[in-house]
């Protein structure tokens, strides 16, 4: 089929590059001309594994294109993907301006029957909303249908889990316009689950309310462990062995971010409190991942004792490993804090640097880990990558001036840092560090 994405952010280009590995002819717009132009030259400004050959190849088998051209893609197009960007505004609620917007001009350039799918996040009800503008704004009376199709990537693993989902959700008003949306993902044998379209937008933001509600609950029995002497590894490992409740998400660390969880569990809460709804459990998921990122700096400052003209060495900026994403990320705020304590502070994250750069001033960014642990008074590790796993931690005591590990993620060999004669805080390691 002939698609078109509009939206060359996360989302937008994966769905892209993936469909028209699938087979289709993707058109992706955005309304930014040098990312366009940078797309168009084979750079991909995201890090996302896989995602940068899929493109190439794509490109080169004239699947795949890239254009700042509305008009034109829409007109060639059978279905329409809106993949745009839905931030937070100040009071919680999503900002769905860019899809109204791009909704407008769908209409404006229908020149025949056409199905719109929504790919963003959105509130319940934003279907409907997207319908109504473009019935106000086609010319002439060409037919159309809204349906939503909700992403369910995680960055660092999104080209896989496009092509190999645990499910398929496709909401939509008749039976027609379902099945037209499912025959593009024909090759791909997952569970298809057809719905209506407010059930479709619901189970985006439940599932990801849901996942950051997990991870705030481990963190909180986490803070209990330390308290009493447990180990979290050992109560995650034993609570996700239950079928009912399964192991993923039930790793403690220094909390959550990125551009999903922060950002929905709050726009869902809006929503519930405009229904009139007390959305008790949801306000304190995020108020135990907000107060996570204290407890890392409590145990920062009892490890290390007073930071005022220390040093304090950061692995990890991303909100995540294997990705370059700074949206909401825990070191922000924590790297942030440190400043105003009167702490140095020198980073190094793999691939996250460059963004950093513009929302972290004053810090200084290292060549690897071991040169941003060079003369500093303690280490603090914020980001799961493997390098910092694997990293020799005799090396890392040499060249710390304290031997301090505040280790945010629980990557650190309990038996190797109690060897070495690190002192070491983890996070509900308390049995064993």
């Amino acid at each position: 089929m002939n698609l078109t994405v509009v939206g060359a952010g996360y989302v937008g280009l994966v769905t892209s590059a993936c469909f028209a590995d699938l087979g289709h002819r993707v058109t992706c717009v955005d309304i930014d001309r040098a990312r366009i132009r940078l797309l168009n030259r084979g750079k991909v400004p995201i890090f996302e594994p896989g995602l940068e050959e899929l493109l190439a190849r794509n490109r080169r088998q004239k699947r795949l294109v890239f254009t700042t051209s509305l008009g034109p893609a829409v007109r060639a197009s059978q279905i329409i993907f809106i993949a745009v960007g839905t931030p937070p505004k100040p009071n919680g609620e999503a900002d769905l301006s860019q899809v109204e917007s791009v909704a407008r001009d769908i209409g404006r350039h229908l020149n025949g029957d056409k199905v719109i799918v929504n790919k963003s996040t959105v509130p319940v009800g934003m279907g409907d909303v997207v319908a109504s503008i473009i019935r106000n704004c086609r010319g002439g009376r060409h037919r159309f249908a809204v349906a939503s199709n909700p992403e369910f990537l995680r960055e660092g693993s999104a080209v896989w889990d496009f092509m190999n989902p645990d499910r398929i959700v496709i909401g939509a008003g008749d039976a027609k316009t379902a099945d037209t949306v499912a025959q593009l993902f024909r090759p791909i044998n997952a569970p298809r689950l057809v719905t209506d379209i407010r059930s479709a937008e619901m189970i985006k933001v439940a599932s990801n309310a849901f996942l950051a509600t997990k991870i705030s609950f481990i963190n909180e029995i986490a803070a209990l462990c330390d308290r009493v002497g447990a180990d979290v590894g050992e109560v995650s490992k034993g609570v996700g062995m239950d079928k009912r409740i399964g192991g993923a998400f039930l790793s403690a660390g220094a909390g959550y971010g990125g551009s999903c969880f922060p950002k929905d569990t709050l726009a869902l809460i809006a929503v519930m409190e405009r229904e009139g709804l007390a959305p008790r459990i949801l306000k304190a998921t995020t108020q135990v991942n907000t107060d996570q990122r204290r407890r890392i700096l409590e145990k920062l400052k009892a490890a290390a004792g007073p930071l005022e003209g220390r040093t304090v060495a950061v692995w990890g900026l991303a909100f995540k490993a294997n990705t370059d994403d700074m949206r909401e990320a825990v070191s922000v705020d924590i790297i942030r804090a440190l400043r105003e304590m009167g702490a140095r502070v020198k980073a190094y994250d793999p691939a996250a640097m460059p963004k950093a750069r513009a929302l972290l001033p004053g810090i200084t960014f290292a060549k690897d880990p071991y040169d941003a642990v060079r003369d500093a008074d303690a280490l603090l590790i914020l980001t799961e990558w493997n390098q910092f796993k694997e990293a020799d931690l005799k090396r890392v005591k040499a060249l710390l001036r304290r031997p301090v590990i505040v280790d945010g993620r629980n990557l650190c060999d309990l038996e190797a840092v109690r060897a070495l004669g690190f002192t070491y805080r983890g996070v509900g390691r308390g049995a064993r560090a």
